[in-house]
């Protein structure tokens, strides 16, 4: 701290007989105040500060103490009073000079002429006139010092010290998934990166002051002065104004930008979705530290009135909380889509947690209107996350695109959909209070696809799982349609068994196993059996059929004449249909897809079990009747281990080479 004051440009001391004026209230000053000769020396040091011809004033005005007195004379009230004048009116005379950069001799005594003027107002009498203006300016000049020493000594947030980590954030999220209702597509994601958890914040381990706690007693002292000299509304304002502005600040460090519902409506989601990452951080570090600051500067600083630290309190805190509020309703009102869902249930779930902490914050009554603003936006958006879970039904029930996947691989539907279904289960809790009373929105998804789910299971389902329950079957039925594109009949059952087995695996591994339940999952893996077996009878049972006996004779392999000839003609012929049907099945089936490689290995087994054995046997039982005439190679192609080597290439989605096959010779 300087010193003293400097002096001003034009004082009353330089001017004329002004300057009589002032050195003369100087050592009034010095004569009323001191009351001894180190205390006098002190008051003409002060003083001299304002300008230096006051440091004329010798102590010849002070007469040597009379030592036969027990007692040094008392000041008067008036005397004491006209002194505290003086000093307030100097300090008036230098604008640009600020008390509480003084030293703190200097500050403490222009307290103390302060005191002195209030006490002097208060009672009134016939200098009140005097002691009011000399009240006004002090009050004037404090009010000052204060914006000045809360922005001076306000503490800034640094941008580079709050690196909260939003990288998990952005990991596995629903926005990670694309989902267009006439062409869906999909990116696989996985629930445990849905929420990254906690975000860190560099104040998570100790409170944040937002003024230096070393101007908080000079702050107090001023706040003290105003409030008991009745000038509580103009302190009230001036501390409002200074922490509102404050906050401003500290919300666009954040990243918490102040944006209305238009330009919400307007920016694309993939901006939005940023804002709205930093927007779930950005409000519990608004309430858990910034507001927690706000709460503990308040008590502090305005400590001399619990309604006065209250009301500003609310009103400094105010703006900064409805543009928080005023972004997520925003956000509550945009159009509904199923990727925004799980930032939606970021905003909720973050709102929620602090409701708790504002309440605490809020002591008074004067709160109640802000936590009222809270809720409401809560409400808000827990019906936007209805809404839009509803939405999703919607859409998956009336997803209806005719473009059937070639390969029979799974669907980009089934991807997406059991990847959302995997993220909602992150959120059960807060979705099973939210969905606890949806009514008729939730009885308008009811359908019957789901008959077989059991009873009692059904019924000790919690809402969430319900939901998911109908989401599933609206699924299912939706694949059933889309099974129905293809015209051949064993790649459907292949698309059936892909996109079917691709759900219960996602459902086993995950939450949704636990909800769902295992008659559920037992029931959709009898089901990919079931399809397996159909494949087997729809693919291969006319290429089989070739290798089995019929009534016209070929059973012996013996006999003479024309129905020996017969009898070798048709097994030539059961030969050649058989391979024509066998290589139609492998141009084909090389190009079909079963991705999970247990099912497509488990597929290729079943097939060699119906094949091998039923051709090697025809093979044994006939193959002499071919063998050694004229173009048997052109009969029996493939010998059994030739058509292991082929069945190996199946349902590897590219073109088969047909490189296992030999002519015979």
């Amino acid at each position: 701290m300087s010193a003293a004051p400097p002096p001003p440009p034009e004082s009353a001391a330089t001017s004329g007989g002004g300057s009589d004026k002032v050195l003369a209230a100087a050592q009034h000053i010095v004569k009323s105040l001191a009351t001894s000769k180190n205390a006098a020396d002190d008051m003409i040091r002060i003083l001299s500060g304002f300008d230096n011809r006051l440091s004329s004033i010798t102590t010849d005005l002070f007469p040597s103490p009379d030592l036969s007195s027990a007692e040094s004379p008392e000041i008067s009230s008036a005397a004491a009073f006209d002194a505290a004048e003086q000093l307030i009116l100097l300090w008036d005379a230098t604008p640009e000079a600020l008390v509480f950069e003084a030293h703190e001799d200097d500050i403490a005594q222009y307290l103390t002429a302060v005191d002195v003027a209030v006490e002097h107002l208060a009672r009134g009498g016939a200098g009140a006139g005097r002691a009011g203006v000399a009240v006004q300016l002090a009050m004037a000049r404090l009010e000052e010092e204060l914006r000045h020493h809360m922005v001076r000594h306000a503490v800034p947030l640094d941008p580079t010290g709050l690196c909260f980590s939003l990288r998990r954030l952005s990991l596995g999220s629903f926005d990670d998934l694309d989902f267009d209702a006439a062409t869906p597509h999909s990116v696989d994601a996985t629930p445990e990166t849905a929420r990254g958890g906690p975000l860190v914040s560099p104040f998570d381990d100790h409170s944040f002051d937002p003024v230096r706690p070393e101007a908080v007693d000079d702050l107090r002292a001023i706040a003290d002065r105003m409030a008991r000299a009745g000038y509580a509304r103009e302190l009230a304002d001036a501390y409002c104004n200074i922490r509102r502005d404050l906050l401003d600040e500290y919300l666009s460090v954040l990243g918490v930008e102040r944006i209305s519902i238009d330009e919400v409506q307007r920016v694309e989601w993939k901006q939005l979705n940023d804002k709205v990452k930093k927007w779930v951080q950005g409000v519990k570090t608004v309430v858990r530290v910034l507001l927690a600051g706000e709460r503990r500067l308040c008590d502090q600083v305005l400590a001399v009135s619990d309604e006065l630290r209250e009301e500003c309190f609310v009103e400094s805190t105010k703006g900064c909380i409805m543009q928080i509020l005023n972004f997520g309703d925003a956000v509550a009102v945009c159009p509904r889509s199923p990727e925004k869902l799980s930032r939606i249930l970021d905003m909720y779930e973050a709102l929620a947690e602090v409701i708790p902490e504002m309440k605490d914050l809020c002591l008074g009554s004067s709160g109640d209107g802000v936590i009222s603003d809270v809720q409401a936006i809560l409400d808000r958006l827990g019906e936007a996350v209805r809404g839009t879970l509803f939405e999703f039904g919607k859409v998956l029930q009336q997803e209806s695109s005719r473009r059937a996947m070639t390969a029979g691989e799974i669907h980009p539907m089934t991807r997406y959909v059991m990847n959302y279904l995997r993220l909602l289960v992150v959120y059960s809790e807060t979705l099973d209070g939210l969905l606890d009373d949806d009514g008729d929105e939730g009885n308008a998804l009811e359908r019957p696809e789901d008959k077989d789910q059991d009873t009692e299971h059904l019924e000790s389902m919690a809402p969430l799982g319900r939901r998911l329950l109908k989401l599933m079957c609206y699924l299912e039925a939706n694949l059933e349609d889309k099974s129905k594109l293809y015209e051949d009949a064993a790649l459907e059952c292949i698309f059936s068994m892909n996109n079917l087995l691709y759900i219960v695996q996602k459902v086993k591994d995950s939450e949704l196993g636990k909800i769902l339940g295992d008659h559920w999952v037992r029931r959709r893996s009898g089901k990919i059996r079931q399809y397996s077996k159909s494949y087997l009878r729809i693919s291969w049972m006319k290429t089989l059929s070739y290798l089995r006996d019929d009534v016209h004779g070929s059973g012996s392999g013996s006999g003479s004449g024309s129905g020996h000839s017969g009898s070798r003609m048709s097994i030539k012929e059961k030969f050649k249909n058989f391979n024509l049907s066998f290589e139609e099945i492998y141009r084909n089936q090389t190009l079909w897809k079963v991705p999970d490689p247990q099912l497509r290995e488990e597929l290729k087994i079943s097939i060699s079990e119906n094949v091998i054995p039923a051709y090697r046997a025809f093979l044994g039982r006939y193959g002499s009747q071919v063998d050694g005439g004229r173009n048997s190679g052109k009969y029996i192609k493939y010998t059994p281990e030739d058509l292991e080597g082929q069945l190996s290439d199946l349902f590897e989605g590219s073109p088969g080479s047909a490189n296992h096959s030999r002519r015979r010779t």
